[in-house]
């Protein structure tokens, strides 16, 4: 519900700071006094159009800032919002705020962060219907009509069974279509998968096989070059000429004489160790040496025949992965998708019965929820002709408008057409009145304003009032054009709907004011030249004499006729509690 509502700079208003319980709030005035303003700056707050009309006078901006308190129904779909917006504070609360400013700029604020028009709009529509104010009116909304209908029927417990349904089925079509598609190209891609695998297969790859060939290659390409070094390195260390002894005969010369040197002086000891280990280390060198001569081919064919297969590790590896694990891998993929191919058509079978048997089951749960659907309408409609007739509205009529979209991929229906299906089941519904005799019905959006518009929704909102989850109710012109008899009904139905709701009431009769939990004042004055609105709560003795002036001139007899109103107003309240 709304508790507080801050106005400040707004037209001819100066500042106004109001608190609010719930049940009915009645606002009263003389016509021009300001309590249209206070209804302009809560629809600028929810979104309405920002106009720099609206700023005061000789005063940079105007602002507006409502605080609300979640705790009925539609708080679970404000938390959805403020979480998705990552906006949320008190769980408890929410607060808006809109400001404009004298050069056009509009700011909007939640929970004291900027946001966007719209997150407002989104918003407010979830917190205020404003009954006069057409865009703000969630009844005027068709995409409402069908929730509002549900949570009448209440038929949770049968939606919910068919939207279980209805998700298998969705599920089961979106893998059978995969399936199908899989099937319809399944020629063409076995042929593509079958080359693939075979090639990769035939290839026969062995991981680091590549690695292997490369250096094969390179001593194959380079035999030549490699058996003149390795045969110069043997020649130095060997073989030697006669005018330069080989390395092994200086060495072991020196190791010689190193022996002898540390027979003598035991110090030198390792340094003789040191020459015959350097002389085992050449002689291992020069036996690997003559090992690696004759390794050594010179084999033309070989080598064509690496660089061949390395040309084909290159290109499988192109087209299947960067390396041979890779390719190896795209191998054994595609040996599996040639099995799903191959056993698609029995997967196709089975899940086109597992569809007939769930569009059997959706069609069965579909026309029940339907069933509920009208019964409910038929029973809503009676309810809200009734409501419409104790407001002097007797040949008011409503309907509810059900209508369903051909779809040749539907739920089969017994008369063999298909129509279209969501979530929701297979109903497009609308609300439909005729106000007038004669009319005929027509859809609720497109009625005419005013008074009676606001009498409609009252029935409406008074049948509907559990299913309404919109928590704050704002009446504007409903005493338009009804004598105060009629004005006692009104204001009858206007506190039994907020037991429920929160309802604020512009009224200038008596006759609905009496019902008030709540009543406000709204005055303009003149100070130091300059209009302004001053709103102030009544009781008692001051809520009378505003009850009497309503009447008429205040005397002893609109007094007493406002007493005896008032004492009318509790009776009636007394019979329905």
């Amino acid at each position: 519900m709304l508790t507080e509502l801050h106005i400040q700079n707004f037209a001819i208003i100066d500042k106004l700071d109001l608190r609010f319980d719930s049940g009915l709030i009645i606002l009263t005035g003389e016509t021009g006094a300001g309590k249209s303003i206070i209804l302009d700056a809560v629809v600028m707050l929810i979104g309405g159009k920002a106009d720099t009309t609206f700023v005061r006078t000789d005063s940079d901006a105007a602002f507006v800032e409502a605080v609300f308190q979640l705790k009925g129904p539609e708080k679970e779909a404000v938390h959805f919002i403020l979480n998705r917006e990552e906006l949320m504070d008190d769980p408890n609360y929410v607060v808006l705020m809109r400001e404009i400013r004298k050069e056009g700029r509009s700011v909007a604020r939640v929970n004291g962060r900027t946001v966007n028009v719209g997150l407002l709009k989104e918003l407010g529509a979830l917190l205020i219907d404003i009954h006069g104010q057409a865009e703000h009116l969630s009844l005027l909304d068709p995409r409402a009509h069908l929730g509002l209908l549900d949570r009448y029927a209440e038929v949770a417990k049968p939606l919910t069974e068919y939207r279980q349904t209805c998700h298998a089925l969705l599920n089961l079509r979106r893998e059978l279509s995969d399936l199908q598609k899989a099937q319809a190209d399944a020629v063409r891609r076995t042929e593509i998968l079958t080359y693939q695998a075979e090639e990769i297969e035939a290839a026969g790859l062995k991981t680091g096989e590549d690695e292997d060939l490369r250096r094969e290659r390179d001593r194959l390409a380079n035999a030549e070059s490699l058996a003149q070094n390795a045969q110069e390195a043997l020649a130095v260390l060997d073989e030697g000429s006669p005018e330069t002894p080989a390395a092994t005969d200086l060495v072991g010369q020196a190791a010689q004489a190193l022996a002898a040197l540390a027979k003598i002086d035991e110090g030198q000891a390792e340094l003789a160790n040191q020459a015959e280990v350097m002389l085992d280390t050449i002689s291992d060198i020069i036996h690997s040496l003559r090992g690696y001569l004759e390794e050594i081919e010179f084999n033309p064919k070989r080598l064509e025949d690496i660089e061949e297969r390395l040309d084909l590790i290159h290109s499988l590896t192109r087209k299947y992965g960067g390396n041979i694990p890779a390719v190896v891998t795209y191998g054994v993929d595609a040996r599996k998708q040639l099995e799903t191919i191959t056993g698609a058509a029995d997967r196709i079978n089975e899940l086109e019965m597992q569809e007939a048997k769930l569009l059997e089951k959706l069609v069965r749960q579909g026309n029940a929820l339907s069933e509920k659907r009208k019964s409910a309408a038929a029973e809503m409609g009676k309810g809200i002709e009734a409501e419409l007739d104790h407001l002097k509205m007797a040949s008011a009529k409503f309907g509810v408008d059900f209508q369903t979209k051909p779809d040749p991929n539907g739920a089969p229906m017994s008369d063999g057409t298909r129509i279209a299906f969501d979530q929701n089941g297979f109903d497009r519904v609308e609300f439909l009145v005729a106000p007038n005799p004669g009319e005929g019905l027509k859809p609720l959006a497109k009625i005419a304003s005013g008074g009676e518009t606001s009498r409609l929704m009252l029935g409406l909102k008074n049948v509907m009032a559990i299913a309404d989850e919109v928590p704050v109710l704002i009446f504007d012109e409903i005493d338009q054009g009804i004598g105060g008899r009629v004005g006692l009904v009104v204001g009858q139905k206007l506190w039994n709907l907020s037991r429920t709701h929160q309802v604020f009431c512009v009224t200038h009769l008596p006759q609905l004011a009496v019902f008030g939990d709540q009543h406000y004042q709204v005055q303009k004055i003149v100070d130091n030249g300059r209009t302004l609105t001053r709103v102030k709560e009544l009781e008692g003795e001051p809520r009378l004499l505003e009850l009497s002036q309503m009447l008429g001139e205040v005397g002893e007899g609109t007094l007493r006729s406002s007493h005896e109103l008032l004492q009318t107003a509790r009776q009636m309240i007394k019979g329905k509690k």
